[in-house]
């Protein structure tokens, strides 16, 4: 019983949740700050979470782990967790530029448009969703 509560597979996801409530409260944090001192228009503190966590991803895989600097709990805490919690943002540039980095140039750009395009699509479809169930109409 123990085993099972106490397992390798508990403790990873325990290492993901809180990295991920770290990234979390950094996201809040940062995007708020850097909000402050840009444009209400546009949202700024976003593209910066989006810079941070992308660059701290780049630093863990290809410096920390390509160096074996630091164990797979660590990596999962920092990668999955820590810059999930930021932004989902750092993986999907962290894999574009892995795909890049491989000479997979028409995957990248399959990558990166689709993943636009598709979030894009995502969101708009959601709003309509809404919309539809709110009564509001498609476009309001």
């Amino acid at each position: 019983m123990n085993n099972i509560i106490f397992g390798e597979f508990t403790i990873n996801y325990l290492f993901v949740f809180f990295g991920s409530a770290i990234g979390g409260v950094l996201r809040y944090w940062l995007s708020g700050f850097v909000q402050k001192f840009s444009s209400p228009v546009f949202p700024s503190g976003t593209l910066a979470v989006n810079f941070v966590g992308s660059f701290i991803i780049g630093i863990v895989m290809f410096y920390l782990d390509s160096n074996e600097m630091i164990d797979s709990r660590t990596k999962l805490f920092l990668t999955t967790g820590l810059c999930g919690g930021l932004t989902t943002f750092s993986t999907f540039s962290y894999e574009s530029f892995q795909l890049l980095k491989d000479s997979e140039i028409l995957l990248f750009f399959i990558n990166i448009t689709s993943n636009v395009l598709l979030t894009l699509l995502a969101v708009f479809l959601a709003f309509i969703l809404s919309n539809i169930i709110n009564g509001r109409g498609l476009w309001k």
